[in-house]
């Protein structure tokens, strides 16, 4: 699950529960976009939202107990499924969120978890602790036609193949050399304050929030596209 935290124009969302993993589920999933939902419904000129989390995991991907808790092999491919749609609702939210957002990851992120900080803006990551891991391979998966959009977008050129085709666990130095993460910290504080503070010197920016979501769905077309929501004309410009 999730709580939500305002902080003057600061938003808060913190991965919370006893599932210390933060694997996602359907209600786990609800959790966080309903969480967005009250932040876009609180925003206001200037705001933004910094992603934190506790212990060794940031997100161990989809809860696979969760999806192999049925009576049959189609009924579980049938939750997992129902997963990825709620996943794919999850990301819709983050790129339609009206301000600046900044994943602060100070453990791993693993399989689908490694979607979660790459739907934000910026990731500071630990310099000590914490791989992502994009695990299809591996587990013998393709990985959807949306999704390779969505590491496309996020992404390119070596680093992109040593992330989708070589099943590598890669950790913060790298990953800040490769471009996917911002910056690298040591310690769970550590990177949890950077964090904060660069979501919080992005809201002092006071930029329009319909305004920067739309010039981030326009960065992602491609993807937008797929999702169905595609960047939008919001007006001319005051001379």
């Amino acid at each position: 699950m999730c709580s939500l935290e305002k902080r003057g124009n600061l938003f808060i969302l913190t991965l919370t529960g006893k599932n210390v993993e933060h694997r996602l589920n359907p209600d786990v999933l609800s959790s966080i976009i309903s969480a967005l939902s009250r932040a876009k419904a609180k925003s206001t000129r200037g705001s933004a939202l910094v992603t934190v989390s506790h212990g060794k995991f940031f997100c161990n991907g989809f809860d696979l107990d969760w999806v192999n808790a049925t009576g049959s092999k189609q009924e579980a491919q049938q939750r997992f499924d129902y997963s990825l749609d709620c996943l794919t609702q999850l990301v819709q939210a983050f790129i339609s969120l009206p301000m600046p957002t900044v994943a602060a990851v100070n453990g791993h992120a693993a399989a689908a978890g490694v979607v979660i900080p790459l739907c934000h803006d910026y990731v500071v990551m630990r310099r000590d602790r914490g791989v992502l891991y994009v695990n299809d391979l591996e587990m013998g998966l393709k990985i959807p036609e949306l999704y390779m959009a969505f590491f496309r977008a996020k992404t390119s050129g070596w680093a992109l193949r040593d992330l989708v085709l070589r099943g590598l666990k890669i950790k913060g130095e790298e990953l800040l050399k490769m471009g996917i993460v911002d910056a690298v910290y040591d310690g769970e504080e550590g990177v949890t304050n950077a964090g904060m503070k660069m979501a919080d010197d992005l809201a002092r920016r006071k930029w329009d929030g319909e305004v920067y979501a739309e010039i981030r769905k326009g960065l992602y077309s491609e993807f937008c596209g797929m999702l169905g929501i595609a960047s939008k004309a919001i007006g001319t410009p005051k001379l």
